[in-house]
């Protein structure tokens, strides 16, 4: 098995994926324990969230790809491992 990793990224949402149940679709598709750090929501302009996200190398990639699919900007925040922007 392999080992977690712990990462913190910042994700900005454009307006059209404000509503969509993107934190559920990491933990349910892609097996990635996420915790919200820091959010700002707002339906009319878009928003961002300050995530900490644990989980298998192979399953954060494929969250990532997922994210950026969805126009959603991954960008790493603090020191340590993050995913690449």
């Amino acid at each position: 098995m392999e080992k977690t990793k712990h990462i913190r990224v910042q994700l900005d949402y454009p307006l059209q994926q404000v509503t969509a149940p993107i934190i559920y679709e990491l933990v349910i598709r892609f097996h990635l324990i996420p915790n919200i750090r820091r959010a700002q929501i707002d339906s009319h302009v878009g928003g961002m969230i300050v995530l900490e996200i644990e989980g298998e190398s192979e399953n954060l990639e494929a969250g990532q790809q997922y994210l950026r699919q969805l126009g959603i900007t991954v960008t790493p925040v603090g020191e340590g491992e993050s995913w690449t922007v």
